[in-house]
Order: structure tokens, then C-alpha cells, then sequence
């Protein structure tokens, strides 16, 4: 029993499997696996060989059978030659001489056919290659010979089927090179070497329309891209950038209209399609400036219209050297723009200068458009001086942002928008002045006013500076529109016959100022009619010019009165109108024209009142009221005494004598009607002329004494 537990031990520790064997039986499994791998791609490659093999066989079967079938076709071939040569033997034969010629002939046709039908196919193959190939000049050099060599493929009428088939072929290549070359010409990156060889390819292939077309493309997409490249200069040279990008386009079209010009010759048909893709390439070019430029109502936005305007019409004079007329199309487009950026200047303008809540200082003018408004101001920071300088300041700003060729263009334009500003100056002048008739909307308005003319010295300076305004600097402020306008040749900026008959709306200087004029008209009359109601009604609203002095005042015969003087009222204007004339000397020192022009206005005012004013003939035409002869001859002297003061003022009117006249003849006819007899009434005219010089030495004297 030991003996077999021993053994059973043994057999136990027997069993335990060293590491050599471990790794001899490790390698054998791994050395097997090797194999068996091995064997199984050789047993794929076999299979895929054995495949290879019988489609081998299978393409030498088919080869075979290609061989077969051309052999049947050759033999095919030659019994039709035996049948025709057994047809010629049957012919002779048959004793046919007249028909052998013919016979041989039609065997000679028959061969030369074959033999032109072999060229022709190794033509077309020939063909076939090149344009595989890509030798595209090649090819078409090819179709050029054989379409010289061919009457047939010129030929328009009608034609054999043989002769039909191969022209169609042959046509068919030739679209198929066309469309070579159209794609070749189609990348951008193509260098010009190479469009013009395609080009002038689709030209020989008779294309040219498209070849023209597929040339203005390219141009035109160049140009986008060019244009596109230059936006953000946009905003950081908002007044040069339109300069540079009228460089851009017109230098485009320069130089498709030269490649126009060496590719397709002096062809008006294509000539006029470049001026037509021209006029595209302009309207995207005005658009492209209107949307990327800066807000119309900046000076910088009438700069760079200005430049913009100036550097195209530079451009569009030299294109003309090239036969391309271009400036009439530009100012079409650009003329609505330049208004728009005008008007929206103008209004700011305005805007400005009527700023009644602006504080800020006087604009920096030179000496020369401040000195005419310095004799009317009592102080340096006066508000009605300011404002004049304000606004010559803004007129000569907006003049200075126009270069020469935009003056040529928009110079009536911007005169005519002067004019109107200068009444919208005019018209807040006016408001300072005083009016016996304002109500509490006015009187507030006037409070608002920087300044008031109350005084008559202060209603004088604004006359005065109104005045110097319009006749002196507003003059001086555009005197680069009349000096443009004036020159005939500048070298700086070319000749202006091409391009001047283009603006249309030229304004003479006398028709400039005559509307000036028309606009100080308006004030100065507001001033005398202002005055002469002031002077005749109170603050009480009683007429000082009342028809009763003509018919309550006692009297008997003026002639009988050793110095006969006017009614009070007319004495009163006397006196009013030498003080007017006193502080008139000096206020408007040197402007004599002006005192003498608004002393005049005056008189014929209180003359013009009288003649209309209703009420106060009125009292006469009553007849509850009794008339007295005396009326009449004082009525007569007071509008001599008128005529007078103007002849003594030096500021006589034939206006004034005119409606004084009237007044009197007015007034002998509705006392003749109330029945008294002017003849036996009045005296000469000349001793009333006579009498009203007395009374106004008389007046003199008793001011001085």
C-alpha cells in the first residue's frame, strides 16, 4: 500500500511540463499557423490566376472572331470587285463599245471614291486625336486646310449623301472644338496669351460674336474684382477713393476696347458692344459710388461727388481719343446723385445759419470777406455780424468742395440753390425787423432771435449788411464758378468744348444778382412799409394821414399866406425823413446808392399808402361831409411838398411824381363832383412847386434855429 501512494506521488510531480517544451510547443503552433496562412493566399492568388487565364482566353476567342469577321468583309469586298469587273465583261460582250467609256469611268469614280473615303476617315481620326490631345491649335489649323481644299464644305446647296455624312462630321468637330475652346477660356486664372489664342481661335471657327462676348466677360469680372478689392479704401479716403475707383473702371475699359481693337479689327458691330458693356460698367460704377460713399448732407460727400465728377470726365475725354463716347452717359447717371448730395448740402445749410440756439464762434474768414461787414457792427461779437459771416462761410465751403469739370456741370445748380439760401437769409432778417402788426407767435419768435432791429440805426445796419451780403460777398464766395465758367482752356484740366454743351444750366452773373436784387427788394419794402405804418398810425391804431385835416381845418386862400406850409403830418415826415437821412450818413458811410435807394422807397410808400388807402377817400366821397376849397388847395401843396423833399434829397423819383400826380388829379375830380371848381381852386402848378421849396427852406431854418 506504501509502495503504490509513493507511486501515486511520482506520477504527480511527473506531469508538470518544463518551459522548454512550453516554447518548443509555442513555436510549432506559431510555425504552423504560418502555413497555413501561406497556403491559403497562395490558394487565392492561384484562383485569381486562373480567372486572369480564362478571361485570357475568353479576349482570344473574341480576337479570333474579329479576325474572322474581317476576313469575311475582305472577301466580301472582293466579290463585289469581281462582280463589277464580271459585269464589264458581260458589257463587252454583249457588244455595248458606246458604254465602255462610260463603264470606265464609273470604275474610276468608283475607285477614287474608295480612296477618298479612306482620307477622309483618317482626316476625321487625325482630328479626333488632336482634340483628345488638347492641340487645339493644331486641329484647327487641320480644319482650315481641309475646309480650303473642299469645295463641298463650303458649299451651301445641295449636296450627295457620302458628301452630306462627312460634313456633318466635320462640322461636328468643330463644335467640339469650339467647346474647347470656350472652356479653356473660362478660368480665371488663364493668362492673356492664352485667351487671346483661344479667342482668336473661336474667331476663325466664325465665333465672333461669342469670342467677343466670353472677352467682356473676362474684363467685366476682373473689374469686379478689382472694385470689390478696393471697398474698405472706401472709408478711410472717403474724398479720394472715387478718383481712384474711376481709374480703375475707365482704365478697364480702355484696354478691352484696345484688345477689342487688335483681336477683332475696326468691326463697328463690335466697337458698338464695347461701348455698350462701357455703359454697364458705368452704371455699376455711379452705383457702386451712391452706396459705399459718405452720408449725402456731409461736405465730404459733395467732395467726393466733386472729385468723382471731375476725375470721369478727365477719364471720358481721354476714352473720346479712342472713338468711345462716354461723358453724356456719365452725367445722365451722376447728375441726380450730385442733386441729391446738393439739396442735402444746402439744407444743412440752412440748417446752420438758422440755428438761432448756436453759440458757437464766427467762422475763420480772411480779411477781405470780413471787412464789408465790420463798418456796421458796434462790436467785434455782434450777433447780426456773426450771422452774416456764418453764412458767407457756409456758401464758400460748399463753393470750395467743387472742382473745375463739376462746376462746368452743377455751377448753375449751386448758383441758383445760392439764391434761394440767400432769401432764406433774407426772410430771417426780416423777422428782426419790427412790424406794427405782429402777433404773440411773431413777438415770440422775435425774442428767440440772436438779434432784433429795434432802433433805427440797428434796422439801418441790417439793411446795410443784407445789403453788402449780396452786392460784395456772396460775389466774392462764388467767384470760382464765374472764373471756371469764363475760361476757355485750362491746361490743368483739358478743353471743356467736348464736355461744356453737357450741363445745360449755365446762369448768367446779371441774371444771378438780379434775383439777388429781387430778394433785398422784398426786405428793404418790409422795412419801408414797417416805417411808413409807424410813422401814420399810433399805438393807439389812429391814422396820423387823416382826410379830416383836409376838411375840419379852417382856412381861406393858401395864396393869401406869404410862406404856405404843408399839413402837420407831412411836416412831421419831413423832420422823420431827415433823421432817417442823418443816422442813414452814419451807419451806411459810403453806401450813398443805398441811403439814396431806401429814402426814395420811403416816400413813394407813404405816397403809395395814400393813393390806396380807401378810408381816407372816403371821408371825401361822403356827402354828409362838406368840402371846402381850402382842403383841395392844401391836399395839392402836401403831395407838392412830397415831390420836393425827394428833387431836395437827391434821391427824386419819377415813381413819386407819377402817383403824386395821380393823388391830385384823384382829388380835383371828387371835389368837382361835390361841386367845387378846381379852376378857380388852384393855383399854377409852379406856384405850388415853389411854394412847398419855400416851406422846406422855412422848415430847415426853424430845425436849425
Amino acid at each position: 500500500m506504501e509502495s503504490s501512494d509513493e507511486d501515486e506521488d511520482f506520477s504527480y510531480h511527473e506531469g508538470i511540463i518544463p518551459q522548454s517544451k512550453i516554447n518548443s510547443l509555442f513555436q510549432s503552433n506559431t510555425e504552423k499557423d504560418s502555413v497555413e496562412n501561406l497556403c491559403g493566399n497562395t490558394r487565392a492568388k492561384y484562383l485569381a490566376f486562373l480567372r486572369l487565364s480564362e478571361e485570357v482566353v475568353e479576349m482570344e476567342h473574341e480576337l479570333t472572331d474579329l479576325r474572322k469577321h474581317i476576313s469575311a468583309q475582305g472577301i466580301l469586298v472582293q466579290d463585289l470587285e469581281s462582280g463589277v469587273f464580271r459585269e464589264l465583261d458581260e458589257c463587252i460582250k454583249a457588244g455595248e463599245q458606246e458604254n465602255v467609256p462610260e463603264l470606265q469611268n464609273c470604275e474610276q469614280d468608283d475607285l477614287l471614291c474608295e480612296d477618298t473615303y479612306d482620307a477622309k476617315r483618317i482626316f476625321l481620326e487625325k482630328i479626333d486625336f488632336l482634340l483628345a490631345e488638347h492641340k487645339l491649335q493644331d486641329a484647327l489649323e487641320a480644319l482650315e486646310m481641309e475646309e480650303k481644299s473642299s469645295p463641298d464644305l463650303r458649299s451651301a446647296g445641295d449636296i450627295s449623301s457620302n458628301v452630306s455624312f462627312y460634313k456633318s462630321a466635320f462640322l461636328k468637330r468643330k463644335a467640339t472644338l469650339e467647346d474647347q475652346f470656350v472652356g479653356i477660356s473660362s478660368p480665371p486664372s488663364l493668362g492673356d496669351v492664352e485667351l487671346k489664342q483661344a479667342l482668336c481661335g473661336l474667331l476663325k471657327l466664325g465665333k465672333g460674336p461669342l469670342a467677343h462676348q466670353i472677352l467682356l466677360k473676362r474684363y467685366a469680372s476682373r473689374l469686379r474684382n478689382r472694385v470689390e478689392a478696393s471697398v474698405p479704401s472706401c472709408s478711410l479716403y472717403p474724398e479720394t477713393y472715387p478718383a481712384t475707383l474711376s481709374k480703375i473702371i475707365f482704365s478697364f475699359i480702355s484696354l478691352a476696347a484696345k484688345e477689342s481693337h487688335s483681336t477683332f479689327g475696326d468691326d463697328p458691330i463690335y466697337t458698338n458692344r464695347v461701348v455698350q458693356w462701357a455703359e454697364e460698367e458705368i452704371e455699376y460704377f455711379v452705383r457702386f459710388v451712391k452706396e459705399h460713399g459718405p452720408s449725402s448732407e456731409t461736405v465730404t460727400a459733395l467732395r467726393a461727388a466733386s472729385v468723382c465728377v471731375q476725375a470721369s470726365l478727365s477719364n471720358c475725354i481721354i476714352m473720346e481719343l479712342q472713338g468711345i463716347k462716354l461723358s453724356k452717359l456719365l452725367m445722365v447717371l451722376m447728375r441726380p446723385y450730385m442733386d441729391e448730395v446738393l439739396e442735402m448740402n444746402f439744407r444743412r445749410a440752412r440748417r446752420v445759419f438758422l440755428d438761432i440756439s448756436d453759440n458757437d464762434e464766427s467762422p475763420i474768414l480772411s480779411p477781405r470777406f470780413l471787412s464789408p461787414l465790420s463798418v456796421f457792427a458796434p462790436s467785434p461779437d455782434n450777433a447780426l455780424i456773426n450771422n452774416g459771416v456764418k453764412f458767407i462761410s457756409i456758401i464758400k465751403d460748399i463753393v470750395d468742395q467743387l472742382t473745375p469739370l463739376a462746376i462746368l456741370q452743377f455751377g448753375g445748380n449751386l448758383l441758383s440753390r445760392t439764391v434761394q439760401l440767400f432769401d432764406n437769409y433774407v426772410d430771417l432778417l426780416t423777422k428782426a425787423l419790427p412790424s406794427p402788426s405782429e402777433d404773440d407767435g411773431i413777438t415770440e419768435l422775435k425774442e428767440t432771435l440772436p438779434f432784433k432791429a429795434e432802433t433805427d440805426s440797428q434796422q439801418l445796419a441790417l439793411l446795410g449788411v443784407a445789403n453788402s451780403v449780396a452786392d460784395e460777398l456772396l460775389p466774392m464766395a462764388v467767384s470760382r464758378i464765374w472764373n471756371v465758367n469764363m475760361e476757355t482752356h485750362d491746361p490743368s484740366i483739358g478743353s471743356h468744348e467736348s464736355i461744356s454743351s453737357i450741363g445745360g444750366n449755365a446762369v448768367e452773373f446779371k441774371d444771378w444778382r438780379r434775383q439777388l436784387q429781387h430778394s433785398l427788394d422784398k426786405l428793404r419794402d418790409h422795412f419801408c412799409r414797417q416805417y411808413v405804418l409807424n410813422f401814420i398810425y399810433s399805438r393807439e391804431g389812429n391814422s396820423r394821414l387823416d382826410a379830416r385835416i383836409y376838411v375840419d381845418e379852417e382856412g381861406e386862400n393858401l395864396q393869401w399866406e406869404s410862406v404856405p406850409l404843408p399839413s402837420l403830418p407831412f411836416q412831421a415826415l419831413f423832420a422823420r425823413l431827415q433823421q432817417l437821412a442823418t443816422v442813414a450818413g452814419d451807419v451806411l458811410l459810403g453806401k450813398e446808392k443805398l441811403q439814396k435807394v431806401l429814402l426814395a422807397r420811403l416816400t413813394e410808400t407813404i405816397v403809395m399808402w395814400l393813393s390806396d388807402e380807401q378810408e381816407f377817400w372816403g371821408v371825401f366821397e361822403d356827402e354828409s361831409v362838406p368840402l371846402k376849397p381850402f382842403g383841395l388847395q392844401q391836399l395839392t401843396l402836401d403831395m407838392h411838398f412830397t415831390v420836393e423833399i425827394a428833387r431836395f434829397a437827391g434821391y427824386s423819383s419819377r415813381h413819386v411824381l407819377q402817383l403824386a400826380s395821380g393823388i391830385i388829379a384823384r382829388a380835383v375830380k371828387t371835389f368837382s363832383a361835390r361841386g367845387i371848381d378846381p379852376q378857380s381852386t388852384l393855383p399854377e402848378d409852379e406856384w405850388f412847386s415853389e411854394a412847398a421849396k419855400a416851406a422846406i427852406n422855412k422848415l430847415l431854418l426853424g430845425a436849425s434855429g
